[in-house]
């Protein structure tokens, strides 16, 4: 059989190629077709997983909303219908133990039942040894004292007493000052009239004793001057004008200041001190809106001769605060307030942290909890109570054996404790409350620790804070202070009514013994005499 070969001209082999290439081109397009259709759906595919991640972002981001509103709205039904104690039941002490506390599972938020405690006390009132007594004798008929037996006289043996209080309603009077006059029968030229003693308030009706009530009703007993017009005064057929009295509080608040001043001296020659603050609001100040909140101050002690200082600024400052202390050198008690930290660094000042604050926090978060669960706010919660339980054993210690103590019993708690803090920032939680929580302890972990330095030195912040609850509570019925005047004069009178109560003197009888005496003061030794702890023992 013949082999044909067949020979393509260049013609034909050029026309064969440019169709190769024709189909190459052909099948490139259509690949580029694919391709294209094939990157379209991936970019729609990529388009709608972008979708659905912003969607699980979104997702996740209103499911952390939800559950903090959750946490939010059970820390309020908390605050609003339950306890308002911030005590540690002692029945859950034993929930958590330091082995169990650092173990990985502590790490975990578990869910444990708490069962509260149901325990009450009936309290028996006592009757005070410094009231006096009026003796009601009940006696029998003059026909019924003989024996239906044999007719004999009765003799009386005993007596059976029951004791009531009785409440004496208040009453006003008038005081009639009577200046007599005399002049020489002789001459006719000599005239002499009897002095009156100088008064809080010259050519005013209010007595020493009215504004002293007038002060304690509304510094003590929180009663605004115009209920006090209506409720007190009226009754007692008194007609009495809110802005006369608002007027005399405000004198009187200036006639204190130079007992203040004393006060102020006291207090900075103290070895330890107590500091905080609240929000209060001045109407009237000029620079200054009506709705902007201003602040009151307080600082106070905690030995035999307690002094209690209130001090009115529009700010929160440092240099209020550097006002305040002056040239004291010594330990400063206080809240996690920040200008407190600049304060204590800029005048050398040793600074403690506040127990009570950082067991606030964690309280805070256990009550945001689901109701009956339990996890990190109470065992950090049950660390905090042992510490508080070693400080009510060693009240009336010495500072040396509080000293001896805390490096015996409290120093192994803080170190469990701190192991467990540090423990538990490195997992991340999702209540905000916790967080909050552990981050304030340990921010102020060095301050809070260090008052097992010195047996002196105090566990948390609450001398400063009961002598500032008065004030906090009096705020809700009278709502603000018309004028810078008169929320300066609040803070002196404040101080005066605190401090007497720290002191054990009736509020009252105290200011009516200041409000009498300091007019006729003529030396610092006669104001320093008006001090609370130097006052005559009478008032107490």
């Amino acid at each position: 059989m013949k082999n044909h070969h067949f020979t393509l001209s260049n013609e034909q082999l050029i026309q064969r190629i440019l169709t190769l290439e024709t189909q190459l081109s052909e099948q490139k397009s259509a690949l580029d077709d694919k391709e294209k259709a094939i990157t379209n759906k991936d970019n729609a595919l990529l388009k709608k997983d972008k979708i659905l991640l912003k969607k699980d972002v979104q997702i996740t981001q209103k499911s952390d909303k939800i559950a903090s509103l959750e946490e939010y709205i059970r820390y309020m039904t908390q605050q609003r219908f339950g306890a308002s104690s911030e005590k540690w039941s002692p029945d859950q002490l034993g929930l958590f133990d330091e082995a169990e506390l650092l173990s990985d599972e502590a790490d975990v938020e578990e869910n444990t039942t708490l069962v509260p405690a149901h325990q009450r006390k009936k309290k028996r009132v006592l009757f005070p040894d410094n009231l006096p007594v009026t003796d009601i004798i009940h006696d029998l008929p003059e026909d019924e004292k003989f024996c239906p037996h044999d007719n004999q006289a009765l003799r009386h043996f005993s007596d059976e007493c029951s004791k009531q209080l009785d409440y004496i309603p208040a009453k006003v009077t008038i005081l009639n000052h009577v200046r007599r006059k005399y002049m020489c029968p002789c001459c006719n030229d000599y005239f002499i009239t009897a002095k009156k003693p100088a008064q809080p308030i010259e050519k005013s009706i209010a007595s020493p004793g009215l504004l002293a009530q007038i002060a304690t009703h509304k510094y003590c007993d929180g009663l605004p001057l115009y209920r006090q017009s209506k409720l007190v005064f009226k009754r007692l057929n008194v007609e009495l004008d809110p802005t006369s009295m608002a007027n005399w509080m405000i004198k009187c608040g200036q006639l204190v200041q130079p007992l203040i001043n004393l006060g102020l001296d006291a207090l900075r020659a103290q070895d330890v001190l107590f500091m905080d603050e609240t929000v209060t609001q001045v109407l009237k100040e000029e620079g200054r809106r009506a709705s902007q909140q201003s602040r009151m101050w307080i600082m106070t002690n905690n030995t035999d001769q307690r002094m209690v200082l209130f001090h009115y600024s529009p700010t929160r400052e440092t240099s209020v605060a550097e006002l305040m202390l002056g040239d004291f050198k010594g330990t400063l008690m206080t809240d996690g307030y920040a200008v407190y930290d600049s304060v204590a660094k800029s005048n050398g000042l040793t600074h403690l942290g506040c127990w009570a604050h950082a067991r606030r926090y964690f309280k805070e978060a256990s009550d945001a909890q689901p109701k009956g669960t339990s996890g990190k706010p109470e065992q950090a919660l049950s660390y905090i109570q042992k510490l508080f339980r070693i400080e009510a054993e060693i009240k009336t210690a010495t500072s040396d054996e509080k000293y001896r103590v805390r490096q015996q019993e409290s120093m192994p708690i803080l170190a469990a404790l701190k192991k467990w803090l540090d423990k538990s920032l490195k997992h991340p939680v999702k209540s905000a409350k916790l967080t909050k929580a552990l981050t304030y302890l340990s921010n102020q972990w060095s301050k809070l620790s260090r008052y097992t330095e010195n047996g002196a030195w105090p566990i948390d912040n609450n001398h400063a804070e009961n002598c500032i609850r008065p004030f906090v509570i009096g705020r809700k019925n009278w709502l603000f202070s018309t004028s810078v005047e008169g929320a300066k004069a609040s803070a002196n009178l404040y101080s005066l009514v605190e401090s007497a109560k720290a002191n054990n003197l009736e509020p009252s009888a105290y200011l009516k013994t200041v409000f009498t005496l300091l007019p006729q003061a003529e030396t610092v030794e006669d104001i320093e005499a008006l001090l609370p702890w130097n006052i005559n023992k009478a008032v107490r």
